[in-house]
């Protein structure tokens, strides 16, 4: 019968984010659904030109999620009965763009959108521009740390390691992301986008701690 040791090496590491992501969200309500639909289209195209007007290409503005449903509010009604009461279409457009981590950049955005007929809500992510090669090198610690710890098991139990038979890696998502801030809105000042002005914004965001952990199988020789 094979002899095997199952050993489970956990990768660590710490990444400088270099990607701000800028998560928008806008929603409203209207009486009818062509209406929403069209109300819905008109501040995606003002966003649309605002980031153009800051210098990004328009198609850089993408959508996450956009829904449009029907929306009802609860009453009590004379005998004391809960009701529902149609209010309109609500729609839900949720959208991000991603530009290089620069505080300069995002003043002159917070700036436009602060400034713009409709101030949508935003969250401010930061990210990596390649999560992929952090992907990489998390693995590799993880192997490495797996073999460390085979191979003093393997010399406390007086046997020597041989060849991989397995390795067990789940290859879960990673959210390389850190949150600095929380949700805000931004109101309008103006109508003018396009204004060289910006916000004097002085965020020093921290590394990204990641985590994750492979499972070898190891073969086990005399």
């Amino acid at each position: 019968m094979e002899r095997t040791i199952r050993v489970t090496g956990k990768g660590k590491i710490s990444v400088k984010p270099d990607t701000i992501r800028l998560r928008l969200s806008m929603e409203g309500i209207y009486p009818e659904y062509d209406e929403t639909l069209q109300k819905s289209s008109e501040i995606v195209e003002l966003l649309k030109n605002l980031v153009e007007k800051q210098g990004y290409e328009r198609k850089e503005l993408k959508t996450l999620y956009y829904n449009i449903d029907t929306e009802y509010e609860s009453y009590q009604d004379r005998d004391k009965s809960w009701r529902r009461r149609f209010q309109g279409y609500k729609y839900v457009h949720r959208m991000k763009i991603e530009f290089p981590a620069d505080n300069e950049r995002l003043g002159r955005m917070l700036y436009a959108l602060a400034h713009c007929p409709e101030a949508p809500e935003f969250s401010i992510e930061y990210t990596v521009a390649d999560p992929e090669a952090s992907k990489n090198e998390l693995l590799g610690k993880a192997v490495k740390d797996s073999l460390k710890k085979a191979s003093v098991l393997a010399e406390a139990s007086d046997v020597k390691l041989g060849k991989i038979i397995n390795i067990d890696y789940s290859w879960g998502e990673i959210d390389f992301v850190s949150k600095p801030l929380q949700e805000m809105s931004l109101r309008c000042c103006a109508e003018d986008a396009c204004s060289p002005a910006s916000y004097d914004m002085d965020i020093e965001p921290d590394d990204i701690d990641i985590a994750d952990t492979v499972t070898v199988v190891w073969e086990l020789k005399d």
